[in-house]
């Protein structure tokens, strides 16, 4: 009886078709397959991140709010040390919206890269168990970031309206504009540097070092108006410029940042906004082909 209930089954897996499954290959199909996967798998995606959410929280009698503590720490640290310490804050009016709308920005994009780079390491033993979209790691540490960032742009916004600097509504355009260029390129590095990583674990101590450089190369602590002052337009002004996340923090201070109304932006901000958002749509895209490329050996590595 076993044994016929054995054939029946092998009879039944041989009149199966075959179906491909893994990366594909090709500039278009590949990238067709690997989206449609990657939506299939959207549900594992959220339970990836709530996972994360709940891990990082755990056994914590103050769970979420805890998310609050550091950007108001940070703040807190800056604003005493810099803002008050190296007066700072005198030659920059509403300090404390200025700086905190620059950590909100920040902290987004800090949390998507790093956490992504060794998000496939860290889930290891799933990888070497059963097959599934692998792009679904660093996803995960995305919706991570962007939840612990809409806690924090609350907080950003309830700071405006009790310092009664409401920003404007005309400006209000640039904080979506800064939001998916942040999202996207913060992405794209954190797919690429994932699959590196797995091949080089030397990759995420450097992003360690790159991040922190990141940090001050972007208007967070200091104004646009000392980068200004300093180059003078020209070339360097140009590459200073060509940072993505200067871009996003510009684009966050341009739009909740009341007090700045009549500080130096770059007149075709908007224009920089869309450019980099292009690009760095692109770098996705090749981000997810290099991924895609490199997920096969995964397992080996690992």
């Amino acid at each position: 009886m076993a044994t016929s209930a054995a054939e029946q089954r092998m009879s039944r897996i041989a009149r199966e078709p075959l179906r491909p499954f893994g990366p594909q290959r090709g500039i278009a199909t590949g990238t067709v397959a690997s989206v449609r996967d990657i939506w299939g798998a959207r549900e594992l995606v959220g339970l990836l991140v709530r996972r994360e959410l709940r891990a990082r929280y755990k056994n914590s009698s103050l769970g979420f709010v805890w998310s609050l503590f550091k950007p108001i720490a940070q703040l807190a640290i800056y604003f005493v040390v810099i803002g008050q310490f190296l007066q700072l804050a005198r030659n920059i009016p509403d300090f404390a919206i200025f700086i905190f709308a620059g950590l909100t920005v920040w902290g987004l994009f800090n949390e998507v890269v790093a956490g992504g780079t060794g998000s496939i390491v860290a889930n290891s033993g799933l990888v070497k168990k059963v097959y599934l979209p692998r792009e679904v790691f660093p996803l995960s540490t995305v919706g991570a970031g962007l939840f612990n960032f809409g806690i924090q742009f609350v907080v950003l916004t309830l700071g405006t309206v009790i310092a009664g600097a409401f920003p404007a509504w005309a400006n209000l355009i640039y904080v979506p504009l800064g939001l998916v260029l942040v999202m996207t390129f913060s992405t794209a590095l954190a797919v690429l540097l994932s699959a590196l990583n797995v091949y080089l674990r030397d990759v995420q101590h450097l992003v360690e070092i790159v991040m922190l450089i990141l940090f001050w190369a972007s208007p967070i602590i200091y104004s646009y108006k000392f980068v200004t002052a300093h180059l003078g337009g020209g070339f360097l002004e140009e590459l200073y410029l060509a940072n993505p996340v200067t871009l996003a923090v510009l684009a966050f201070q341009r739009g909740m940042w009341v007090g700045g109304a009549e500080e130096p932006f770059p007149s075709d901000l908007g224009t920089r906004l869309v450019v980099a958002t292009m690009v760095s749509m692109l770098l996705l895209w090749v981000a997810q082909r290099v991924f895609s490329r490199l997920e096969g050996n995964f397992a080996q590595e690992l």
